[in-house]
């Protein structure tokens, strides 16, 4: 599938916004994306395998939630990062 990253995510992938992974679920495809891109995940996902609260994910441009979702039969994946601060 594409995944389709922000900007606070491309230094993992050289400068890319548009990159290629595959998995069943949505946390197979985040693995893919780390083994391609080393590091990334951990930007989106924290130690107990939850996605950040700043991290959003649009899987064929509807909300997904859950890690564990199937996604073997999507197209797209919308990775999208909130800004905070203060």
């Amino acid at each position: 599938m594409i995944v389709l990253l922000p900007t606070p995510l491309i230094d993992y992938t050289h400068g890319a916004r548009e990159v290629r992974a595959t998995g069943v679920t949505l946390n197979d495809v985040l693995h893919d994306l780390d083994r391609r891109y080393p590091g990334i995940r951990f930007r989106m996902i924290d130690e107990q395998g939850h996605a950040r609260v700043h991290m959003k994910f649009f899987v064929d441009r509807e909300l997904q939630r859950d890690l564990t979702a199937n996604v073997a039969n999507a197209k797209e994946l919308l990775v999208v990062a909130a800004l905070s601060g203060g």
